[in-house]
Protein backbone atom coordinates (compact mmCIF):
# COMPACT_ATOMS: atom_id res chain seq x y z
CA UNK A 1 0.00 0.00 0.00
CA UNK A 2 1.43 3.33 -1.35
CA UNK A 3 1.89 6.60 0.97
CA UNK A 4 -0.77 8.21 -0.49
CA UNK A 5 -3.10 5.34 -0.65
CA UNK A 6 -1.92 5.63 3.64
CA UNK A 7 -3.34 8.94 4.15
CA UNK A 8 -6.18 8.71 2.18
CA UNK A 9 -7.57 5.76 4.59
CA UNK A 10 -6.48 7.62 7.65
CA UNK A 11 -8.18 10.70 6.63
CA UNK A 12 -11.22 9.96 4.12
CA UNK A 13 -13.82 11.81 6.42
CA UNK A 14 -12.60 15.09 4.35
CA UNK A 15 -13.32 13.75 1.27
CA UNK A 16 -16.41 15.65 0.96
CA UNK A 17 -17.70 18.40 2.37
CA UNK A 18 -20.79 18.01 4.13
CA UNK A 19 -23.54 20.38 5.72
CA UNK A 20 -22.29 23.35 7.71
CA UNK A 21 -24.71 24.66 10.44
CA UNK A 22 -22.50 28.26 10.33
CA UNK A 23 -21.57 29.01 6.23
CA UNK A 24 -19.49 32.11 7.97
CA UNK A 25 -17.24 29.41 9.42
CA UNK A 26 -16.36 28.30 6.00
CA UNK A 27 -13.80 31.26 5.69
CA UNK A 28 -11.63 30.15 8.12
CA UNK A 29 -8.08 28.60 7.89
CA UNK A 30 -8.48 27.12 11.82
CA UNK A 31 -11.62 25.41 11.50
CA UNK A 32 -13.20 25.96 8.29
CA UNK A 33 -13.80 24.73 4.74
CA UNK A 34 -11.04 27.00 3.53
CA UNK A 35 -8.22 25.45 5.50
CA UNK A 36 -9.47 21.49 4.62
CA UNK A 37 -9.37 23.03 1.01
CA UNK A 38 -5.33 23.18 1.67
CA UNK A 39 -4.98 19.38 2.09
CA UNK A 40 -7.07 18.71 -1.04
CA UNK A 41 -4.65 21.26 -3.45
CA UNK A 42 -2.01 19.15 -2.04
CA UNK A 43 -3.38 16.24 -2.88
CA UNK A 44 -4.50 17.21 -6.21
CA UNK A 45 -0.49 19.07 -6.75
CA UNK A 46 1.25 15.62 -6.04
CA UNK A 47 -1.71 13.50 -8.08
CA UNK A 48 -3.18 11.53 -5.22
CA UNK A 49 -6.53 13.91 -5.66
CA UNK A 50 -8.97 15.79 -7.58
CA UNK A 51 -9.17 19.60 -8.11
CA UNK A 52 -12.85 18.58 -8.40
CA UNK A 53 -12.85 17.99 -4.64
CA UNK A 54 -10.58 21.14 -4.10
CA UNK A 55 -13.57 22.59 -6.41
CA UNK A 56 -15.71 21.31 -3.52
CA UNK A 57 -14.34 22.74 -0.42
CA UNK A 58 -13.02 25.84 -2.05
CA UNK A 59 -17.47 26.37 -2.93
CA UNK A 60 -18.28 25.05 1.06
CA UNK A 61 -15.77 27.89 2.57
CA UNK A 62 -16.92 30.70 0.18
CA UNK A 63 -21.04 30.07 0.84
CA UNK A 64 -20.90 33.70 2.40
CA UNK A 65 -19.75 36.07 1.85
CA UNK A 66 -16.01 36.52 2.13
CA UNK A 67 -14.95 38.99 4.45
CA UNK A 68 -12.70 41.92 3.79
CA UNK A 69 -13.96 43.88 6.96
CA UNK A 70 -10.89 45.39 9.32
CA UNK A 71 -11.18 42.38 11.06
CA UNK A 72 -10.30 40.21 8.24
CA UNK A 73 -6.75 38.03 8.54
CA UNK A 74 -4.79 35.24 7.75
CA UNK A 75 -7.07 33.41 9.74
CA UNK A 76 -10.36 33.87 8.36
CA UNK A 77 -11.33 36.28 5.52
CA UNK A 78 -9.89 37.60 2.52
CA UNK A 79 -6.11 37.35 3.63
CA UNK A 80 -6.46 33.53 4.54
CA UNK A 81 -8.76 32.05 0.61
CA UNK A 82 -6.06 34.50 -0.89
CA UNK A 83 -3.37 32.41 0.57
CA UNK A 84 -5.62 28.90 -0.52
CA UNK A 85 -5.94 30.31 -3.84
CA UNK A 86 -2.34 31.22 -4.73
CA UNK A 87 -0.88 27.31 -3.31
CA UNK A 88 -3.35 25.91 -5.86
CA UNK A 89 -1.34 27.45 -8.21
CA UNK A 90 2.03 26.92 -7.13
CA UNK A 91 2.82 24.29 -9.93
CA UNK A 92 2.12 27.21 -12.20
CA UNK A 93 -0.93 26.76 -13.34
CA UNK A 94 -3.22 29.43 -13.12
CA UNK A 95 -5.95 28.86 -11.57
CA UNK A 96 -8.86 30.75 -9.49
CA UNK A 97 -7.07 33.17 -10.98
CA UNK A 98 -10.80 35.59 -10.98
CA UNK A 99 -11.33 34.89 -7.32
CA UNK A 100 -7.82 35.24 -6.68
CA UNK A 101 -6.94 38.60 -7.98
CA UNK A 102 -10.48 40.23 -6.53
CA UNK A 103 -9.01 38.77 -3.41
CA UNK A 104 -5.73 39.78 -3.48
CA UNK A 105 -6.91 43.43 -4.28
CA UNK A 106 -9.03 42.96 -1.08
CA UNK A 107 -6.53 41.99 1.05
CA UNK A 108 -3.96 45.09 0.25
CA UNK A 109 -6.06 47.56 0.79
CA UNK A 110 -7.37 45.98 3.88
CA UNK A 111 -3.27 46.23 4.80
CA UNK A 112 -3.03 49.79 3.97
CA UNK A 113 -6.21 50.52 6.75
CA UNK A 114 -4.93 47.91 9.34
CA UNK A 115 -1.79 49.25 8.70
CA UNK A 116 -3.12 53.30 9.13
CA UNK A 117 -5.17 52.15 12.27
CA UNK A 118 -2.07 50.85 13.84
CA UNK A 119 0.23 53.99 13.69
CA UNK A 120 -2.77 56.22 14.53
CA UNK A 121 -2.69 54.04 17.89
CA UNK A 122 1.44 54.35 18.41
CA UNK A 123 0.82 57.83 17.75
CA UNK A 124 -1.68 58.12 20.67
CA UNK A 125 0.78 56.48 23.12
CA UNK A 126 -1.89 53.62 23.78
CA UNK A 127 -0.45 49.82 23.74
CA UNK A 128 -1.78 47.28 21.26
CA UNK A 129 -3.95 43.93 21.67
CA UNK A 130 -1.99 41.41 19.73
CA UNK A 131 -4.61 41.04 16.98
CA UNK A 132 -3.36 44.20 15.97
CA UNK A 133 0.54 42.81 15.09
CA UNK A 134 0.32 39.14 15.82
CA UNK A 135 0.45 35.78 13.34
CA UNK A 136 -3.37 34.93 13.67
CA UNK A 137 -4.79 37.62 13.67
CA UNK A 138 -2.88 40.48 12.93
CA UNK A 139 -0.52 42.60 10.66
CA UNK A 140 2.29 39.87 10.69
CA UNK A 141 -0.60 37.54 9.00
CA UNK A 142 -1.61 39.21 6.32
CA UNK A 143 2.16 40.37 5.66
CA UNK A 144 3.24 36.72 5.23
CA UNK A 145 0.47 36.21 2.43
CA UNK A 146 2.13 39.38 0.79
CA UNK A 147 5.59 37.94 1.32
CA UNK A 148 4.87 34.87 -0.71
CA UNK A 149 2.41 36.50 -3.60
CA UNK A 150 2.61 39.88 -3.24
CA UNK A 151 6.34 40.90 -2.88
CA UNK A 152 7.90 44.17 -3.19
CA UNK A 153 4.66 45.89 -2.94
CA UNK A 154 3.58 48.81 -1.35
CA UNK A 155 1.37 46.96 1.44
CA UNK A 156 4.06 44.62 2.61
CA UNK A 157 6.64 47.57 2.54
CA UNK A 158 3.53 49.42 5.11
CA UNK A 159 3.61 45.97 7.16
CA UNK A 160 7.18 45.77 7.27
CA UNK A 161 7.48 49.78 8.49
CA UNK A 162 4.95 49.31 11.07
CA UNK A 163 6.84 46.20 12.69
CA UNK A 164 9.74 48.63 12.87
CA UNK A 165 7.64 51.10 14.61
CA UNK A 166 5.98 48.49 16.83
CA UNK A 167 9.70 47.72 18.27
CA UNK A 168 10.16 51.16 19.44
CA UNK A 169 9.41 51.63 23.17
CA UNK A 170 6.45 53.10 25.01
CA UNK A 171 5.89 54.54 28.06
CA UNK A 172 3.10 54.13 30.30
CA UNK A 173 2.53 55.30 33.61
CA UNK A 174 5.97 56.28 33.90
CA UNK A 175 7.04 53.01 32.96
CA UNK A 176 8.73 51.86 29.25
CA UNK A 177 7.82 49.22 27.94
CA UNK A 178 8.34 47.23 24.52
CA UNK A 179 5.88 48.48 21.65
CA UNK A 180 4.43 44.95 21.32
CA UNK A 181 3.23 45.11 24.90
CA UNK A 182 -0.56 44.18 25.34
CA UNK A 183 -3.25 45.91 26.96
CA UNK A 184 -4.99 42.16 28.00
CA UNK A 185 -3.40 38.97 29.11
CA UNK A 186 -2.61 36.11 27.31
CA UNK A 187 -6.30 34.95 26.55
CA UNK A 188 -7.41 38.59 25.65
CA UNK A 189 -9.11 39.85 28.48
CA UNK A 190 -8.86 43.06 29.97
CA UNK A 191 -5.83 42.88 32.75
CA UNK A 192 -4.45 46.13 34.59
CA UNK A 193 -0.91 45.68 33.23
CA UNK A 194 -1.11 43.71 30.93
CA UNK A 195 1.45 41.01 29.00
CA UNK A 196 4.00 40.67 26.86
CA UNK A 197 3.76 37.37 24.34
CA UNK A 198 6.86 34.94 23.30
CA UNK A 199 4.79 32.75 21.07
CA UNK A 200 5.01 32.27 17.11
CA UNK A 201 1.18 32.35 16.98
CA UNK A 202 -0.02 35.40 19.20
CA UNK A 203 3.58 36.91 20.46
CA UNK A 204 6.47 38.58 18.86
CA UNK A 205 8.15 35.99 17.57
CA UNK A 206 6.06 36.00 14.87
CA UNK A 207 6.89 39.61 13.53
CA UNK A 208 10.45 38.76 13.83
CA UNK A 209 10.14 35.62 11.79
CA UNK A 210 8.66 37.73 9.40
CA UNK A 211 10.61 40.51 9.28
CA UNK A 212 13.77 38.06 8.56
CA UNK A 213 11.37 36.22 5.80
CA UNK A 214 11.20 39.28 4.11
CA UNK A 215 14.94 40.12 4.44
CA UNK A 216 16.04 36.88 3.09
CA UNK A 217 13.99 37.80 0.04
CA UNK A 218 15.49 41.09 -0.32
CA UNK A 219 12.42 43.09 0.68
CA UNK A 220 13.95 45.53 3.42
CA UNK A 221 12.68 48.54 4.71
CA UNK A 222 14.13 51.22 6.58
CA UNK A 223 15.24 50.08 10.35
CA UNK A 224 14.40 46.79 9.52
CA UNK A 225 18.28 45.40 10.68
CA UNK A 226 17.62 47.18 14.20
CA UNK A 227 13.95 46.06 14.25
CA UNK A 228 15.29 42.14 14.35
CA UNK A 229 18.18 43.15 16.77
CA UNK A 230 15.78 44.65 19.37
CA UNK A 231 13.26 41.54 19.28
CA UNK A 232 16.14 39.28 19.61
CA UNK A 233 18.13 41.28 21.89
CA UNK A 234 14.75 40.95 24.15
CA UNK A 235 14.55 37.23 23.25
CA UNK A 236 17.92 36.81 24.97
CA UNK A 237 17.25 39.04 28.29
CA UNK A 238 14.61 36.60 28.91
CA UNK A 239 16.19 33.01 28.07
CA UNK A 240 15.93 30.50 30.59
CA UNK A 241 17.94 27.99 31.34
CA UNK A 242 17.71 24.27 33.05
CA UNK A 243 20.07 21.59 33.37
CA UNK A 244 18.54 20.08 30.09
CA UNK A 245 18.99 23.49 27.99
CA UNK A 246 17.39 26.56 26.81
CA UNK A 247 13.51 27.99 27.40
CA UNK A 248 11.35 30.95 26.94
CA UNK A 249 8.09 32.04 29.09
CA UNK A 250 5.04 32.07 26.69
CA UNK A 251 4.56 35.36 28.21
CA UNK A 252 4.93 37.63 30.93
CA UNK A 253 3.43 40.09 33.00
CA UNK A 254 4.30 43.65 34.40
CA UNK A 255 5.28 41.69 37.97
CA UNK A 256 7.18 40.05 36.01
CA UNK A 257 8.78 42.52 34.05
CA UNK A 258 9.68 44.50 37.40
CA UNK A 259 11.30 41.47 38.78
CA UNK A 260 13.57 40.51 35.87
CA UNK A 261 12.28 37.03 35.14
CA UNK A 262 9.24 34.46 35.41
CA UNK A 263 7.32 32.95 37.37
CA UNK A 264 7.30 29.60 35.98
CA UNK A 265 10.30 27.49 36.41
CA UNK A 266 11.21 25.36 33.59
CA UNK A 267 9.58 25.09 30.01
CA UNK A 268 5.81 24.35 28.67
CA UNK A 269 4.57 22.42 26.11
CA UNK A 270 7.11 22.28 23.36
CA UNK A 271 4.82 23.16 20.33
CA UNK A 272 4.84 25.72 17.05
CA UNK A 273 2.09 28.12 19.01
CA UNK A 274 4.37 28.59 22.29
CA UNK A 275 7.35 27.78 23.15
CA UNK A 276 10.80 26.45 22.50
CA UNK A 277 10.41 25.28 18.57
CA UNK A 278 8.29 28.41 17.32
CA UNK A 279 10.56 30.68 18.85
CA UNK A 280 14.16 28.95 18.07
CA UNK A 281 12.78 28.51 14.49
CA UNK A 282 12.01 32.47 14.45
CA UNK A 283 15.58 33.05 15.71
CA UNK A 284 17.51 30.60 13.51
CA UNK A 285 15.67 32.72 10.77
CA UNK A 286 16.98 35.93 11.90
CA UNK A 287 20.13 34.61 12.20
CA UNK A 288 20.22 33.07 8.56
CA UNK A 289 18.88 36.68 7.62
CA UNK A 290 21.76 38.22 9.55
CA UNK A 291 24.28 35.97 8.56
CA UNK A 292 25.14 35.37 12.13
CA UNK A 293 26.20 31.85 12.45
CA UNK A 294 27.02 32.15 16.60
CA UNK A 295 22.90 32.67 16.64
CA UNK A 296 21.92 30.36 14.40
CA UNK A 297 24.05 27.37 16.20
CA UNK A 298 22.43 28.72 19.40
CA UNK A 299 18.78 28.72 18.52
CA UNK A 300 19.40 25.30 16.71
CA UNK A 301 21.37 24.05 20.13
CA UNK A 302 18.37 25.53 21.73
CA UNK A 303 15.75 23.81 20.03
CA UNK A 304 17.81 20.19 20.05
CA UNK A 305 17.99 20.44 23.54
CA UNK A 306 14.13 20.94 23.72
CA UNK A 307 13.53 17.74 21.51
CA UNK A 308 16.13 15.76 23.58
CA UNK A 309 14.53 16.24 26.75
CA UNK A 310 11.30 13.22 27.03
CA UNK A 311 9.72 15.28 30.00
CA UNK A 312 8.83 18.38 27.35
CA UNK A 313 7.57 15.96 24.90
CA UNK A 314 5.25 13.71 27.03
CA UNK A 315 3.25 17.42 27.22
CA UNK A 316 2.54 16.98 23.27
CA UNK A 317 -0.80 15.41 23.67
CA UNK A 318 -2.94 16.99 20.85
CA UNK A 319 -2.17 15.20 17.23
CA UNK A 320 -2.78 18.82 15.26
CA UNK A 321 -0.71 21.95 14.01
CA UNK A 322 -0.88 24.84 16.50
CA UNK A 323 0.01 22.79 19.73
CA UNK A 324 0.01 19.38 18.83
CA UNK A 325 2.54 16.70 17.33
CA UNK A 326 1.79 18.03 13.84
CA UNK A 327 3.44 21.46 14.50
CA UNK A 328 6.30 20.37 16.34
CA UNK A 329 7.49 18.48 13.24
CA UNK A 330 6.63 20.38 10.84
CA UNK A 331 8.42 22.69 12.64
CA UNK A 332 11.71 20.87 13.37
CA UNK A 333 11.56 19.64 9.45
CA UNK A 334 11.88 23.27 8.02
CA UNK A 335 14.24 24.09 11.02
CA UNK A 336 16.73 21.01 9.57
CA UNK A 337 16.64 22.10 6.35
CA UNK A 338 18.35 25.13 7.34
CA UNK A 339 20.68 24.15 10.15
CA UNK A 340 24.23 23.85 10.47
CA UNK A 341 23.58 20.56 12.85
CA UNK A 342 22.50 17.03 11.76
CA UNK A 343 21.39 16.84 15.33
CA UNK A 344 17.86 18.77 13.88
CA UNK A 345 17.41 15.93 11.17
CA UNK A 346 18.28 13.32 13.46
CA UNK A 347 15.27 14.96 15.64
CA UNK A 348 12.77 15.48 12.26
CA UNK A 349 13.25 12.09 11.45
CA UNK A 350 12.13 10.63 15.37
CA UNK A 351 9.19 13.41 15.37
CA UNK A 352 8.11 11.58 11.81
CA UNK A 353 7.78 8.13 13.34
CA UNK A 354 6.30 9.69 16.66
CA UNK A 355 3.77 11.43 14.18
CA UNK A 356 3.08 8.32 11.90
CA UNK A 357 1.58 6.55 15.21
CA UNK A 358 -0.83 9.27 16.36
CA UNK A 359 -4.69 8.85 16.05
CA UNK A 360 -6.35 10.90 13.17
CA UNK A 361 -7.56 14.17 14.92
CA UNK A 362 -11.39 14.35 16.33
CA UNK A 363 -11.80 17.80 14.56
CA UNK A 364 -11.63 18.61 10.67
CA UNK A 365 -9.85 21.66 10.22
CA UNK A 366 -6.66 22.82 9.42
CA UNK A 367 -4.57 24.55 12.47
CA UNK A 368 -6.45 22.63 14.98
CA UNK A 369 -7.93 19.48 13.29
CA UNK A 370 -7.24 16.49 11.00
CA UNK A 371 -6.19 18.92 7.96
CA UNK A 372 -3.43 19.85 9.35
CA UNK A 373 -2.17 16.76 10.84
CA UNK A 374 -2.57 15.14 7.53
CA UNK A 375 -0.66 17.68 5.44
CA UNK A 376 2.32 17.63 8.25
CA UNK A 377 2.24 13.51 8.19
CA UNK A 378 2.58 14.03 4.07
CA UNK A 379 5.54 15.91 4.51
CA UNK A 380 6.95 13.33 6.96
CA UNK A 381 6.15 10.40 4.49
CA UNK A 382 7.89 12.09 1.12
CA UNK A 383 10.24 13.86 3.09
CA UNK A 384 10.68 17.40 0.67
CA UNK A 385 8.98 20.43 0.89
CA UNK A 386 4.85 20.91 0.26
CA UNK A 387 4.36 21.37 -3.46
CA UNK A 388 1.70 23.84 -2.44
CA UNK A 389 3.94 25.70 0.41
CA UNK A 390 1.06 25.23 3.05
CA UNK A 391 3.10 25.58 5.72
CA UNK A 392 3.62 29.38 5.02
CA UNK A 393 0.75 29.81 6.89
CA UNK A 394 2.90 28.92 10.27
CA UNK A 395 5.47 31.46 8.71
CA UNK A 396 7.84 28.19 8.71
CA UNK A 397 8.60 27.58 5.58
Amino acid sequence: MNADTVLEQRFGRLATPGPMGDTALGQSLVAGAAGIALWHVERALTGAGTWETVTAWLTAATRADVTAADTACLSYGAPGLALVLHAAGADGRDRYRQARDRLDAATSALAHRRVEAAHARIRRGELPAFAEYDLLHGLTGIGTHLLHHNPASDALAAILSYLVALTRPLTMDGETLPGWWCTHDAYRRYTPGGHANFGMAHGISGPLALLAQAQRRGDVVDGQDEAIATITAWLDRWQQFTEHGPWWPEAITRDEAAAGRPQGTGPGRPSWCYGTPGITRALQLAAIATADPTRQHAAEHALAACLADPRQLTKVTDPGLCHGAAGLFQTVWRAAQDARTPRLGSASRRLADTLAGQHAHEEDGFLEGAAGQALAQATATRDRPPASGWDAYLLID
